[in-house]
């Protein structure tokens, strides 16, 4: 009984904790939906993909590619390179969740994504320095579902709406995402070693963008963060 009450507990403060996110995200799905209205997307086939994607950048770049005849091996192309930042991602998680059996681990990773994994990690430091279990799972499971039926029903919404709003670019809501990830990484912040992979990172990417065009910046920041954290990490050791 305690400890279904503990889980219970500690999934409420996932769906508690992930109320500011959602107010940032929530523009960005329904913006998704609108976009993906006015790309010829049915309500139907928008949360679909919303729900199935799960993943944020890609699915704006699915629909913006979006067209008929449909480019399917171009949408999966692109949306593979702009997913590899998860890979960075899965390997800085994978120390906390590799005990979990394959029937908790597929769902926690299918829905893993930026905001979900970042308030994960911070919460595993605040544990770490109370002196509690590393990873709760019930807490980024409440996150997690909080956050996943949010992004699909407000980009379901968007798709409803889209074809009497026009063109809604000139908002002003594309600063939320870079707001809501300046958050969440202040709330990471652990000094400037640390944050190296970070910069190695985002130093890849902008150069990568700014000389290759095209999607490619993804794939080589996520990659140039990956061998940061590894060889600073073999030098702590050492």
């Amino acid at each position: 009984m305690d400890t279904r009450h503990t889980a219970a507990r500690e999934l409420r403060r996932g769906m508690k904790d992930s109320i500011p996110i959602i107010i940032g995200l929530l523009p960005f799905a329904l913006i998704l939906g609108i976009q993906g209205a006015q790309k010829g997307m049915s309500v139907l086939e928008m949360p679909l993909m919303a729900g199935l994607n799960f993943a944020g950048g890609s699915e704006f770049a699915a629909v913006g590619l979006w067209n008929k005849p449909l480019p399917i091996l171009l949408i999966v192309g692109v949306t593979f390179m702009i997913n590899t930042r998860h890979i960075l991602m899965g390997a800085a998680f994978a120390p906390y969740i590799r005990h979990l059996p394959l029937r908790r681990l597929l769902p926690a990773l299918f829905l893993m994504t930026d905001e979900s994994w970042a308030m994960a990690m911070a919460d595993i430091r605040k544990r770490k320095e109370a002196g509690l279990p590393l990873f709760s799972l019930h807490y980024y499971m409440g996150v997690c579902m909080t956050l996943y039926v949010v992004w699909v029903a407000a980009s379901a919404a968007g798709a409803a709406i889209g074809p009497v709003l026009g063109d809604v670019s000139a908002w002003g809501f594309g600063m939320a995402f870079p707001a809501v990830f300046l958050v969440l990484l202040r709330g990471m912040w652990k000094g400037w070693k640390p944050a190296l992979p970070w910069f190695a990172s985002l130093a890849a990417a902008v150069l990568v963008y700014r000389t290759a065009g095209g999607a490619w910046y993804v794939p080589a920041g996520a990659a140039a963060g990956l061998l940061t954290a590894f060889f600073t990490a073999g030098g702590d050791e050492a």
